[in-house]
């Protein structure tokens, strides 16, 4: 085992050097509140797909994959969890170009949900938005914690206190611009450490043919395409990975970030493809972590970090911690950032004529307390992937309707919010983890049906989906799509409405 004040180190040095990347990238370039929470027309296609991968393939990549894996139905868990990352990036394709037409000097996500469907709408989007970002980053430091706890035996809080310390430094300081400089350096080291460790993990346990053979010989289902409950995860787990992205505010960020809609395809584009290979290479680290026996004690959760452990010397094994390390902050940055710029744009649209320096305070103020949680959930040691299952149903109930605004003036708020309410309904009914809260509901225990991922997942899309089809054609033209520009306005020179005369 690594010497916990060797992972420490090696820990506190890596944040500290991308930390002086993030604050010298922005230095002297952060001169409005506009320019922190948007970085508007700045990344080419590169640059926009660097960040995109880096921003969205937080250290979740080498612990959820691994554990659906190696508990949740081997190869077609794994394949699963890959296409179903890739999808919301090619639907972000249109979405996003869509989004820049429609709301071309906007910010956030809730705030086209106010312009768009009013109040209502609104609070369920940023209810549901901000418990998903808070989550991901719970998740992020709960992964990382743990890692470091099973490869250097160093207590969750310290893990947890370090990096998120550093991150909010940099992240407060340069904003969104900081984030996607970080991003960029650190997806061209994830790359290749990633690649890296799993070639080497291969050698050091025998090869190919060998590893195969074990995994077969071990359990046979773990290599079988057409397992199926394996297939079964793999669907709903595109489910939940769909709706959780197009409602990740980290996300829509990029959209506006992006330098034109060619650079917006383009870099969507690769990172689509890109985030295929990277989720199939960790998952296979589950699978074999499964079939060397090393996940019987129940510790499929870190899978991809015991077939470390097993596998690699100790100067490895810091190498992949640098990789987690580089995982974590390229994620943990972009959340600090999205709940910043979500809790600005709405704060200048609700204060009486906001200055600046409130939108500064506001903004970054929030964004450290959500954090300081965020940590704290970290030191708790939960399940990851259980983590992110839970906030991904909410989503799922919930972008259809929020989505369809985009499209369609025929969609009213309330129908927006009946059509969410309910696919959340349905969700919750069937949802394992959250059964225990709609069974305290006197006389409801006892009609619960059995519970099912899958039908909580795809019930709670499918249903608010059906809903959001009957609300447009039922309802009559309640918003003007056009409009929606001129009400949503870049905060350089704050007036009254939170939008700045140009």
């Amino acid at each position: 085992m690594v010497s916990a004040a060797v992972a420490l180190g090696l820990t506190a040095a890596t944040v500290l050097v991308f930390t002086g990347v993030g604050l010298f990238a922005a230095r002297g370039r952060i001169d409005s509140v506009e320019t922190y929470i948007s970085a508007r027309d700045s990344a080419g296609s590169g640059t926009l797909a660097a960040t995109v991968i880096a921003s969205m393939m937080g250290v979740w990549i080498l612990l959820s994959p691994a554990e659906a894996g190696a508990a949740f139905g081997g190869l077609p868990a794994v394949l699963g969890y890959a296409i179903g990352s890739a999808v919301p990036l090619v639907l972000f394709i249109p979405v996003g170009a869509r989004i820049r037409e429609v709301m071309p000097a906007g910010h956030s996500l809730t705030e086209f949900a106010y312009a768009r469907f009013g109040s209502g709408m609104y609070l369920l989007v940023l209810l549901v938005s901000v418990f998903y970002m808070f989550i991901f980053l719970a998740a992020e430091m709960t992964g990382i914690a743990g890692a470091l706890a099973l490869v250097a035996d160093v207590p969750l809080w310290q893990t947890s206190l370090l990096i998120g310390s550093f991150v909010l430094v940099y992240t407060t300081y340069g904003g969104l611009l900081a984030s996607i400089v970080t991003d960029t350096v650190q997806t061209l080291v994830i790359l290749p450490l990633l690649a890296v460790g799993f070639g080497g993990a291969l050698l050091a346990l025998g090869g190919t043919s060998e590893l195969h053979a074990t995994v077969v010989s071990a359990d046979p289902t773990l290599l079988d395409p057409g397992f199926g409950p394996g297939l079964e995860f793999g669907l709903y787990v595109a489910f939940a990975l769909l709706g959780a992205n197009m409602l990740n505010q980290g996300v829509w960020q990029r959209v506006y970030a992006a330098d034109g809609e060619g650079a917006l395809r383009r870099g969507l584009g690769i990172a689509a493809v890109v985030v295929v290979p990277m989720l199939l290479l960790s998952g296979l680290f589950g699978i074999a972590a499964a079939g060397l026996g090393l996940t019987e004690s129940g510790s499929a959760s870190i899978a991809f970090f015991l077939v470390v452990a097993e596998a690699f010397p100790a100067w490895v094994t810091l190498a992949v911690v640098v990789l987690a390390v580089l995982l974590v902050m390229s994620s943990a940055d972009t959340m600090f950032n999205a709940i910043a710029s979500v809790v600005t744009a709405d704060l200048a649209r609700l204060l009486d004529d906001p200055d600046q320096r409130t939108l500064w305070l506001g903004g970054r103020g929030l964004t450290v307390a959500v954090a300081l949680a965020a940590m704290f959930i970290g030191a708790q040691g939960y399940s990851v992937l259980q983590l992110f299952l839970t906030a991904d149903l909410l989503a799922a109930g919930v972008f259809v309707p929020f989505l369809a605004g985009l499209y369609t003036e025929r969609l009213t708020g309330p129908g927006a919010v009946v059509s969410g309410i309910a696919g959340l309904l349905v969700g919750f009914t069937y949802f394992p983890s959250l059964r225990g809260l709609v069974a305290a509901v006197p006389g409801v225990g006892s009609m619960l049906p059995a519970p099912s991922f899958l039908i909580a997942f795809a019930g709670a899309t499918l249903v608010s989906a059906t809903l959001t089809v009957a609300a447009t054609l039922l309802g009559g033209a309640d918003a003007d799509l056009d409009d929606l520009g001129r009400e949503v306005r870049a905060l350089d020179d704050p007036v009254a409405d939170g939008g700045s005369e140009r």
